[in-house]
């Protein structure tokens, strides 16, 4: 199967049944990452998310607070201020501020503007990560928040990292559902020609996009076999990836000796996430974890882990920023062709688009 979908175009308007793009503005009713929460402390942090420049602390019990990094009274970065116990201090004209966002005092004035106020955005800690709803804050549910339970689990050792690039979160979670580019692109980690051609199986659920591969009696990918110490064997591979919402993508890898050694388990499982949050058009925050649950405090694990994962991502990082540069950059377009295995993509682009769409009043 073949088709011709214009995909790397900007969009006049939503279009029923249409593809987001590098264009297509990022759904904002969600919840993504705000950043680790040992980032966020007693010391004010800046970081731009969805195009908005946010100011980061957490109060003297330690929950952490997202306000809009502009005063309301003359737009001095607010990160740029103090913290006086829970109070956040303007340092251009003192005006402060508690963590819902009112002001409390205005220095040079006898009496507090009860309408004076910085937006605040409603957070939630969850294991190693702070998240963040910069959307329509009555829809902004806890129980919304994407699952990774594992990254908190003594059952489970992580390895982790992250970049800053300049790519989109649609290109990116594009990438992470294509599968087929694994031999190609990342040859000496997690790719095999016999993975590409493995039967792929996708199906779309409650705006989740999952695809399940199994390959059997193959040799193993270098970033699973050397850790477990069975590149020497033909394996079972079983492979549940799935993009879980628009800010992050995971996938549960296993693989299966059929005849392991003496004293050697026959299962070894993966968790691999990747964490996305547009920071403005053209740019995205990214974190990735890389899970285990065997050798749970080898150092030659995780660092061997952590390297081939880093040298994989880095991969990515580059096609994408590349591409990225060739889209925006010529004048001429150009209608991206699609066949049967880019399938997961395309459910995808069609799930942000209508979100994207929804949130804009245009449905879609």
């Amino acid at each position: 199967m073949s088709a011709v979908i214009p995909l790397r175009r900007a969009e006049p308007a939503f279009e029923p049944g249409g593809f987001a793009n590098h264009a297509t503005p990022a759904v904002r009713n969600c919840w993504y990452v705000a950043g680790r929460g040992s980032e966020i402390s007693r010391d004010l942090m800046r970081r731009k998310l969805l195009g908005v420049d946010v100011a980061l602390y957490r109060t003297l019990a330690g929950e952490p607070v997202a306000v809009r990094n502009r005063c309301p009274h003359r737009s001095f970065p607010l990160a740029k201020g103090k913290l006086d116990g829970d109070i956040l201090v303007c340092g251009y004209h003192g005006m402060q501020f508690d963590s819902s966002g009112q002001c409390v005092n205005m220095p040079s004035m006898p009496t507090t503007p009860t309408h004076a106020s910085v937006r605040t955005y409603p957070c939630a800690e969850r294991g190693p990560l702070v998240w963040i709803w910069m959307g329509n804050p009555d829809l902004a549910d806890p129980a919304l928040i994407p699952d990774t339970h594992w990254l908190n689990d003594p059952a489970w050792a992580s390895v982790t990292g992250d970049f800053h690039m300049k790519s989109d979160y649609v290109s990116m979670h594009e990438n992470l559902l294509d599968q087929t580019h694994f031999p190609f692109l990342h040859p000496g980690t997690v790719g095999t020609p016999e993975y590409a051609r493995s039967k792929l199986d996708v199906r779309e659920e409650d705006d989740r996009v999952i695809i399940h591969r199994a390959l059997r009696n193959s040799p193993p990918p270098g970033i699973y076999g050397v850790p477990a110490e069975i590149m020497h064997k033909r394996v079972d591979r079983y492979s549940d990836s799935q993009f879980a919402s628009p800010a992050m993508h995971v996938a549960f890898a296993r693989i299966v000796d059929p005849e392991p050694d003496h004293g050697r388990p026959s299962q070894y499982r993966f968790n691999i996430t990747h964490l996305i949050t547009p920071e403005s058009d053209g740019a995205i925050h990214y974190w990735w974890f890389n899970s285990r649950d065997f050798k749970l405090h080898d150092t030659d694990a995780d660092g061997f882990l952590k390297a081939a994962s880093e040298q994989a991502y880095l991969e990515d990082v580059d096609a994408l920023e590349a591409i990225l540069e060739v889209v925006t950059s010529e004048d001429e377009p150009q209608f991206d062709l699609n066949f049967a295995p880019d399938k997961p993509g395309l459910l995808m682009r069609r799930i942000l688009h209508r979100r994207a769409a929804e949130e804009a009043g245009h449905p879609a």
